[in-house]
């Protein structure tokens, strides 16, 4: 009696949390979902508005990498079909003109990507060629009869000297690397080989490819034909100074019989993406006057198919388009943008007037709450598009006079079976200047109005970037474990206008800080954020806050910086952006304003530092080095900061979280290391 008594006083006092997990399976997002996880990319539909051939990734867990297949889906009755899948990686889909073939790139028969094309109505797929390097910016031509694309093509490079003739059977070390570009290296694709993305044809039966652009220049930013395919329409940087210029970029007509190539656009600033109208009288691309900012909005221009008559398309318009189309009836342009940290299609008309269509778009990416995704229209005017929500990943969904649906429902079955934290929108005035300044606030799964819970704020990067109400798994991984996370567009976020974006031009850390501050405090004011529970992390652009926080203040607990710029300097010459940084950033070079550079630099508020601070990087970072992290990791440590450093094997700066084994590891490091400091008072 006695022990049944004390088991019932016991139950009384024991939290709601683990009651259930005395009666129920744990249904908390786990790194191990991680694998689970599909989502829809490059929607593609057909020609007539039927079908909608779509891109689906899936993480498989016996190689930790993320898996493409090409499925195909009848609108009317939402039947899906595997197009491309089984060994290999398919991507690329795009339908031919009169919509009875599927063009797309595999590597189902092993080594480099290859071009297919299948014939939808037989089920046929037939390899058309056999390239040593990747095909990408695929274009069929207005009759069917040959696809366009471009190809890296290697060239010979410098040669200096030459080592002496090696003996017959003698194992001597690698040969020299010898590097003689501005940028030698690129994120994710490592050191580069010399050579240079050409212009090629291939008929879209099979045969030989013929290469159609020449020099050491690289051409196809977005290939586009005439209407009487004769001409391709490309975007490339042509320009002596290429290497030192590289936001110049002009639009050029490419003469498929001479190979003559001329350029329609010619002003300073990159002008990209051409799309032909319908008709095949105006040329749409995108670019924008180089006034040398950080952040410029990209415009919609039209000109006549010659190079005349430029002019913008709703110039008023404050927001930079990412991607668009001619609408069928040849009177608008239907554009993709951000707006407020979402993603949406509106028709732009040629009068300049804007109408939203839909928004909800969603990218791929599973691990932080960016904006993206994309679209494709049909001729009837139906729209495909990824969508998705914070707690959602993108799927195909079809939006058609005025009203949506679902295509696909790729995570149902696991969603059904998990709990996620609620999202919710928040903004505040910053203490700076009074600006509104919005978030969102993940909730820890089964959150109680009124409760007090730990806080992690989890930062941007770009920093010219946006979060919106997307689906993440860092977030949903750190609200698991019992945090909220907030995610906020501080100045310097894009979808809120140019003015909004470069009130941090040539001022990047600098009062963003007030407006993370002002919304974390806002947290705390309504009543949801334990104010003695602050923790703080992010990547990239987030990772240089992270490390400019805790050089301000000690109010947070720990904090965890993934990827961060430490030293202005170091960045600007060792990254892969070298033309970019100093130039756009700075508006000097570091020997020209070297106290500027220092003035920005997280490493110079190290010795404020009291907070413990772990740091995290890939191994293979070529944007924000790897020396930039371990600077600060060792810079941490001679001030006597508690500090470790991570590093993630064989990840670039944007594929930190490409493996799905990492990408789960990596949020479990950064909440071990919070769990550390969570019940300790804060460094003073």
């Amino acid at each position: 009696m006695r022990a049944t008594r004390l088991a019932i006083l016991l139950l009384a006092f024991a939290s709601p949390t683990a009651l259930l997990a005395q009666n129920a399976p744990d249904t908390r997002l786990t790194g191990q979902d991680l694998f689970s996880l599909e989502a829809a990319a490059d929607p593609q539909i057909s020609p007539d508005g039927s079908k909608t051939a779509f891109v689906r990734r899936a993480n498989d867990v016996m190689s930790d990498r993320a898996i493409s297949s090409i499925w195909l889906i009848d609108n009317a009755s939402g039947e899906m079909t595997p197009l491309a899948a089984g060994p290999g990686s398919h991507s690329q889909p795009s339908w031919s003109p009169d919509g009875k073939r599927l063009a797309y790139v595999s590597t189902a028969e092993g080594g480099a990507p290859q071009l297919y094309v299948r014939w939808v109505g037989t089920g046929q797929s037939v390899r058309i060629t056999g390239l040593p390097e990747s095909p990408g910016n695929i274009a069929w031509a207005p009759d069917g009869t040959q696809i366009a694309y471009t190809m890296f093509v290697p060239s010979e490079g410098l040669k200096l000297g030459k080592a002496p003739d090696k003996p017959e059977g003698a194992t001597w070390a690698a040969p020299l690397e010898t590097y003689d570009l501005l940028t030698y290296r690129a994120d994710g694709a490592g050191y580069l080989k010399p050579g240079f993305d050409k212009i090629f044809v291939v008929p879209a039966t099979g045969g030989a490819p013929r290469q159609l652009s020449f020099g050491d220049y690289h051409d196809g930013g977005g290939l586009t034909w005439s209407k009487d395919g004769q001409t391709l329409y490309f975007s490339g940087n042509r320009s002596p100074d290429w290497e030192n210029d590289p936001q110049d970029g002009e639009i050029y007509a490419l003469d498929i019989a001479s190979g003559r190539i001329t350029a329609l656009t010619d002003r300073d600033g990159p002008d990209a993406s051409p799309v032909v109208s319908p008709d095949g009288s105006r040329i749409a691309y995108l670019g924008f006057d180089d006034k040398l900012l950080g952040y410029h909005n990209t415009q919609a221009y039209v000109m006549n198919r010659d190079g005349s008559a430029k002019r913008a398309i709703a110039p008023t318009l404050d927001r930079g388009i990412d991607s668009m189309v001619w609408a069928p009836d040849g009177q608008a342009l239907i554009a993709q943008y951000d707006d407020h940290g979402e993603t949406l299609v509106a028709r732009i008309g040629l009068d300049g007037s804007v109408r939203e269509i839909v928004r909800g778009l969603s990218g791929s990416s599973f691990d932080r709450p960016y904006s993206g995704g994309s679209f494709s229209i049909a001729k009837n005017g139906t729209i495909a598009y990824s969508g998705g929500s914070a707690t959602r990943p993108a799927d195909v969904m079809l939006a058609s006079g005025g009203k949506t649906r679902a295509l696909t429902r790729l995570n149902s079955s696991l969603m059904a079976s998990r709990r996620l934290g609620e999202v919710r929108k928040m903004t505040v005035a910053s203490s700076f200047d009074g600006r509104e300044i919005e978030g969102w606030l993940t909730l820890p799964p089964g959150y109680v109005a009124g409760q007090r819970v730990p806080l992690v704020l989890e930062i941007h990067g770009g920093p010219f970037s946006a979060y919106g109400p997307h689906f993440s798994t860092d977030n949903q991984l750190y609200a698991a474990s019992g945090y909220a996370v907030l995610s906020v567009n501080p100045r310097g976020s894009t979808s809120y206008g140019a003015e909004f974006a470069n009130l941090i031009h040539h001022a990047y850390p600098g009062n963003d800080y007030d407006d993370l501050i002002s919304m974390v405090d806002k947290a705390i004011a309504d009543g949801v954020v334990d104010p003695d529970q602050l923790f703080v992390t992010g990547g990239s652009g987030g990772g240089v806050l992270t490390s400019w926080i805790v050089g301000k203040t000690n109010r947070f607990r720990a904090a965890a910086t993934q990827k961060p710029v430490i030293n202005w300097t170091s960045q600007a010459l060792t990254a892969d952006g070298p033309a970019f940084f100093a130039k756009y950033w700075f508006g000097k070079m570091p020997w020209e304003d070297q106290q500027s550079y220092w003035a920005r630099s997280p490493l110079s508020l190290v010795a404020n530092v009291k907070t413990p601070t772990l740091v995290v990087v890939g191994s293979e970072d070529y944007r924000t080095p790897v020396s930039e992290s371990e600077q600060y990791y060792t810079a941490l440590k001679l001030v006597g900061v508690p500090t470790a450093l991570v590093k993630v094997p064989g990840a670039s700066h944007g594929g930190i979280a490409a493996r799905p084994s990492q990408s789960a590891a990596k949020a479990s490091a950064i909440i071990a290391w919070f769990e550390r400091y969570r019940n300790k008072a804060a460094p003073k």
